[in-house]
């Protein structure tokens, strides 16, 4: 019967420690994320989407400080939802500079209209 309860208690602890297995360091994420801050910062997104992009460095630090906190789960989660942010930081700088360029095409299209007209 001892015997019975100690392998019992044996698989308990090893299943436990199983279930309790560390994330290895997003390096990845962590980086992957710090390159999607800088092309939004090359689209031009301090100006189209300020919130975004500070948004994205807000969680890019945090996902720094859980890394060295050891807190790898929480580091990868913060870097990826970073990426996101910066992601949608360089989309808003991109639509708002095609969206210039088509308004700079029309009025270039309505003035030759008018030259054409007199």
């Amino acid at each position: 019967m001892k015997k019975i309860l100690i392998m019992v208690l044996l698989l308990l602890v090893f299943g436990l420690s199983a279930c309790a297995t560390k994330y290895p360091p997003p390096n990845t994420e962590i980086s992957m994320a710090n390159s999607a801050i800088s092309q939004a910062e090359k689209a031009g997104a301090y100006e189209t989407a300020p919130l975004e992009l500070r948004s994205a460095r807000e969680k890019l630090n945090q996902a720094r400080e859980a890394l060295n906190n050891e807190d790898n789960l929480k580091a990868m989660r913060l870097a990826k939802q970073a990426a996101a942010d910066a992601n949608l930081a360089e989309a808003k700088a991109r639509a708002e500079s095609s969206r210039k360029a088509l308004q700079e095409i029309q009025d270039s299209i309505k003035a030759l209209q008018e030259e054409i007209n007199r």
